[in-house]
């Protein structure tokens, strides 16, 4: 009896150690590995993010973040009490968290400095403190749509930070240690350790100076016109390379809780709308290019009413009788740009269209960028001949728009618009530059020059001589577009006010796009916008050094300012 006993007794822990040590031994390993070897990741270093000039925009540093091993913490109540009460923070949310059957649960981070050395005090067993980067953007609001933000864990969410988020972020490493019965890491027994790679930096074309003129401008007069939305571009009409970029509302990227998605968004290329008279450029262009009209050219603009079908009369700001083409884009006479866009065609205004970019992404190196609307000639209505040429019925961006004008600027090539005009590492050494494919020429240098003396007419004599500079000479197209409203039409009320120019005229160095929307009580584009434009270029132009050329009257009327 007693050696059936034994023998019963022996079967059972035979079986337990066949168990143990063969059916289930792979299982048992990882547990004893996980006891006894601890394996953390290593985190890169973000990429700064810096201006033309190397000022820094975006950087990371390292701040303190609370974790907590709940297998560890013996009196979970209390624990939670006294994180709660140094942290300020809910105590039954602490209490749930500690209460996991984990090892690692985070209670809070990206803490003070403050908060760090109170918990420090504490010495709560299981509760631990490690340092994690935060992003920081050292010039709180300037230039926020363009750089975006990150979340928490560094990763690129919007702007410039998504867009090359590949180049900012780095490459974590790990480190594998042996840690003692007690669980304490023996830096002794490493095994394993890959280092971090830090990410690349980049030097952006924005110029931190240019961006401030643009938004302390910009910002005065949004506010003074109570516009709904502001947007502003500044750019290299020769090789299509960003300064700036503003809109309001702005935001702080630092405080991102405070904060809507209205005021993140980037306005300027996010956007469409229809840009009323400051299109009429691009019928110009197109007439002129295919020689259909010639600048001394007269059309008569039926003294302000002009019906084009049953039950649509198109009407000018003043009653004019007969105009020249010149004249018909300083006046920014509807009627007339009408007329000319229904002496070139449906077929060649499309193709001008397109040639422009209209309807395309300009391939700008930031995300969300709107392609506008730019209808094929098959779904074209009969009066869409009259009212594309004057800038309905087509939408677009307002970076589109800049782009557009740095065509006229350049002599007639399409440029392409970037922000970022080198990735560089710590040792700053180049590691990539954007390469961009050779600008196409889309308009003679003969026409664009043609454009340009009719468009310096506009700041001269015509719509847009509030953008008139002191020793400058200044060319630009005003725009008042009524604004579309859903199931009712164009409203009489709410307008797009816009203004798009370049200076000096004989050798561009900007082009600015300035659009407001629904700006109030005024809202033409040569009151609002042009003033702005003016305000802007000025500064700049004293900012670069660029020479006067001549003494500009400052005489300015506000007939015609539209």
């Amino acid at each position: 009896m007693i050696f059936f006993s034994f023998l019963i007794f022996f079967l059972i822990i035979l079986s337990r150690l066949l168990y143990i040590q063969v059916i289930n031994n792979q299982n048992f390993v990882k547990l004893a590995n996980s006891q006894h070897y601890v394996k953390f990741m290593l985190y890169p270093q973000r990429g700064m993010i810096y201006d033309t000039n190397m000022r820094i925009l975006a950087l990371s540093f390292k701040v303190f973040s609370i974790y907590a091993n709940p297998t560890q913490i013996k009196d979970k109540e209390e624990t939670a009490l006294k994180l709660a009460s140094a942290l300020g923070v809910n105590k039954d949310k602490i209490r749930q968290r500690i209460n996991k059957k984990k090892m690692f649960v985070w209670i809070k981070r990206m803490i003070s400095d403050n908060d760090a050395e109170s918990i420090k005090a504490l010495k709560l067993k299981g509760v631990k403190l490690l340092k994690e980067n935060k992003r920081y953007y050292p010039n709180a609001e300037l230039g926020a749509q363009v750089l975006g933000f990150t979340d928490i864990d560094g990763r690129g969410l919007e702007g410039i930070e998504h867009y090359y988020d590949q180049y900012l972020k780095g490459k974590p490493g790990r480190r594998s240690l042996l840690r003692d019965a007690k669980q304490r890491r023996l830096s002794a027994f490493e095994f394993e350790f890959v280092p971090a790679v830090d990410g690349y930096n980049l030097v952006l074309n924005i110029d931190l100076v240019m961006q401030h003129i643009v938004e302390e401008q910009m910002e005065l007069a949004y506010k003074k016109y109570n516009a709904k939305s502001a947007a502003v571009v500044v750019m290299n009409p020769e090789n299509g390379e960003i300064y700036a970029i503003a809109n309001s509302p702005n935001y702080d990227p630092n405080f991102l809780n405070n904060t809507t998605p209205e005021q993140r968004r980037n306005r300027a290329i996010c956007d469409f709308f229809e840009p009323g008279s400051t299109f009429k450029i691009i019928t110009a262009c197109a007439a002129l290019e295919e020689k259909v009209v010639s600048p001394d050219d007269e059309f008569f603009c039926e003294n302000g009413s002009y019906t084009v079908s049953a039950g649509h009369t198109l009407h000018d700001h003043k009653a004019y009788g007969t105009l020249t083409f010149v004249e018909i884009i300083e006046k920014s006479s509807n009627i007339g740009m009408a007329k000319i866009g229904k002496e070139l065609g449906q077929e060649l205004l499309y193709e001008y269209i397109k040639k422009f970019g209209f309807g395309s992404l300009t391939g700008i190196d930031l995300p969300g960028e709107t392609s506008g609307l730019a209808w094929p000639v098959n779904k074209w209505s009969k009066l869409s001949i009259t009212s594309i040429p004057m800038g309905q019925e087509i939408c677009v961006s307002v970076l589109q728009m800049a782009r557009a004008m740095c065509v006229i600027a350049n002599g007639g090539y399409l440029v392409k618009p970037h922000i970022v005009g080198e990735i560089i590492d710590n040792h700053k050494q180049t590691i990539k530059k954007p390469e961009f494919e050779k600008y196409e020429r889309i308009i003679s240098g003969q026409t664009a020059e043609t454009m340009r003396k009719i468009l310096k007419g506009v700041v001269d004599k015509g719509t847009g001589r509030r953008a008139k500079i002191e020793g400058y000479s200044v060319a630009g197209k005003t725009g008042t577009a009524q604004k579309v409203i859903p199931k009712v039409g164009y409203s009489h009320t709410k307008f797009i006010a816009s203004f798009i120019g370049f200076v000096p005229v004989e050798s561009p160095r900007f082009v600015i796009a300035v659009v407001f929307d629904e700006p109030k009580p005024q809202h033409y584009g040569g009151l609002v916008c042009a003033p702005v434009f003016k305000n802007i270029a000025e500064q700049l132009l004293k900012y670069k050094n660029i020479p006067k050329i001549k003494p500009v009257s400052n005489t300015v009327g506000i007939e015609n300012e539209i």
